[in-house]
């Protein structure tokens, strides 16, 4: 009876963290597939130059908020045609009296309990002009002069959300290095391999363009410290195709230090279960009406983070081969499965010898990873600033 329930045990949780590799496999195949180039909403003038308000949230961002946007301001598009607005909360006067020498405008909001939809919710009810589209960016990310002119082109093909292509801009150390890895696998897989097959990109909180009309409605509905994954179901149970350019780089920097890292991700944890909690409320609706896309992305809230399935499927595989070695089988297999669709999904850019030895850095992360799971508190909506290491 006792080794009856243990194997029971083994098959559900073997059963469990397999739905997670299927998924996983399945997108890093789709990644090698022809993009479906699902078409727009409507087809723009493509010489029509859109106006853009460009939003930058900046919590504590001394150290980065200033560069960013001096470097922004040198854009090769109409100064009449984009306006840049900080939103500057908790920074200090030298960084504030930087930015108001500059051709933007600068918000001072004074939040009780700050957080970036807070800013984007202020910057919007503040602004007194219309556009054409909103952008969003963080306050450390760095983008090319020809950003706004490459975006405009994506925009008058009838786009109403755009996700563009974060690049890591700084690979300082073995941190880095992987947390720059870890995007790109994440930019095939639920960005790259959903538009090949004509599903929705994912957004990732910066480097995102929307339709001013449909952003300044749909703003005040943010409530948690995962505004892009709510920006996200909002766009897609209104139907609104989310499309991935690769094309325009956004350069983001990326943790590098093991104390911000676990941070980081327990804020990505966190705001992954409240916004699967929160689009179960439509999903009977999204399954009535066929909404694919929707149903897609609350599936993806349930996924185990892939830093876990690599330190779970080795563990169990060996636990199981010293109790009964023929139950290990199963836990190889679906190890395998998970390693070659990584390796698919890694850019091949990126599969160099010098980066897979970065991976050693990996055992610690994986357990910091696996320690954040105590400290999730699905009703916490307190906003966790990620430190830029200066």
């Amino acid at each position: 009876m006792t080794w009856t329930i243990i194997h029971i045990i083994d098959i559900a949780l073997w059963l469990f963290m397999a739905g997670s590799v299927a998924y996983v496999l399945f997108f890093a195949i789709a990644s090698k597939c022809r993009n479906s180039k699902k078409p727009a909403e409507n087809t723009g003038d493509k010489d029509r130059l859109s106006t853009f308000l460009v939003l930058y949230p900046a919590y504590n961002e001394d150290n980065v908020i200033t560069a960013s946007v001096a470097t922004f301001l040198n854009q090769d598009y109409p100064t009449d045609k984009y306006h840049v607005a900080v939103i500057s909360d908790h920074m200090s006067d030298d960084t504030n009296g930087i930015l108001s020498s500059m051709p933007i405008t600068l918000h001072r909001p004074v939040f009780e309990n700050s957080s970036k939809a807070k800013a984007l919710q202020f910057a919007i009810t503040n602004n007194d002009r219309k556009y054409d589209f909103v952008v969003i960016l963080d306050a450390d990310n760095i983008v090319e002069n020809d950003f706004l002119s490459r975006l405009n082109t994506v925009c008058q093909k009838g786009y109403s959300a755009i996700q563009c292509h974060r690049l890591a801009k700084n690979s300082n150390n073995d941190i880095a290095v992987l947390d720059g890895l870890s995007e790109e696998i994440n930019n095939t897989l639920f960005r790259k391999a959903h538009n090949n097959i004509g599903l929705s990109s994912a957004l990732i909180g910066s480097g995102m363009c929307f339709d001013y009309d449909w952003f300044e409605s749909n703003v005040y509905s943010l409530s948690t410290a995962g505004e892009d994954k709510e920006l996200e179901a909002l766009l897609l149970i209104q139907g609104i195709y989310i499309k991935y350019e690769e094309t325009i780089a956004v350069f983001d920097e990326k943790v590098a230090n093991k104390d911000n890292f676990q941070q980081q991700r327990r804020r990505w944890m966190t705001a992954q279960i409240q916004c699967f909690l929160n689009m179960l409320h439509h999903l009977p609706s999204a399954i009535k009406h066929g909404n694919i896309d929707y149903i897609d992305k609350t599936i993806q809230q349930t996924l185990i983070p892939r830093s876990i399935l690599m330190a779970a499927l080795p563990f169990f595989a060996i636990l199981s081969f010293v109790i009964v070695p023929v139950w290990s089988l199963k836990w190889w297999i679906l190890l395998a499965l998970l390693a070659v669709s990584i390796i698919m999904a890694i850019p091949k850019s990126q599969r160099s010898g010098t980066t897979l030895r970065k991976a050693a850095a990996m055992p610690h992360l994986v357990w910091k990873m696996l320690a954040n799971i105590r400290h999730i508190d699905k009703n916490d909506t307190t906003f966790t600033h990620t430190k830029h290491d200066r």
